[in-house]
């Protein structure tokens, strides 16, 4: 049985920190799907295409294990439309238990075939967002640590061009 996974995220940029994750989810699912988010409550900085590319770019190296696709509404029917049985979430800290508790309680009882799994990042991605990532940007910080080179390049020029 094919066992596949949904990772969904803004991705505003991704970062080394989700790239860790979607490695951890390949070693428990035969198939990832990054699901990108459109509809969103968030204002992102890069549209739609941009974070699809840029996930896309950072995870060519794992192979057609891996597909990035866009998603709009209920992630729960994208999940459903994909043949997946999970949705892979991230914590990086305890704060963010309470939120992803909520969803994955929500997504429960919306669709109670599919199981929420949650992953930690290894410890040297575990403070890193891609908020900080870009407000460290932002202020002429250094964040090739953080994101992939063709990220940051994306990144430097989107602020420059702000």
């Amino acid at each position: 049985m094919d066992r596949c996974a949904v990772y969904p995220g803004t991705f505003d940029p991704i970062t080394f920190g989700h790239a860790d994750l979607v490695r951890r989810a390949l070693s428990l699912f035969d198939r990832l799907i990054v699901a990108v988010g459109t509809d969103s409550s968030k204002e992102p900085t890069f549209n739609t295409e941009e974070r699809v590319e840029m996930a896309r770019r950072a995870l060519e190296d794992l192979g057609s294990s891996v597909t990035v696709s866009a998603f709009d509404g209920l992630l729960v029917d994208f999940a459903r439309e994909q043949g997946a049985q999970a949705i892979i979430r991230g914590l990086r800290a305890v704060s963010d238990f309470e939120y992803e508790f909520q969803l994955a309680s929500m997504n429960r009882q919306l669709a109670p075939e599919l199981e929420s799994i949650f992953l930690t990042p290894a410890k040297e991605y575990a403070f890193v967002s891609s908020s900080l990532v870009k407000e460290v940007a932002a202020l002429g910080g250094e964040v090739g640590h953080f994101v992939p080179d063709g990220v940051k390049r994306m990144l430097m020029n989107k602020l420059r061009s702000a």
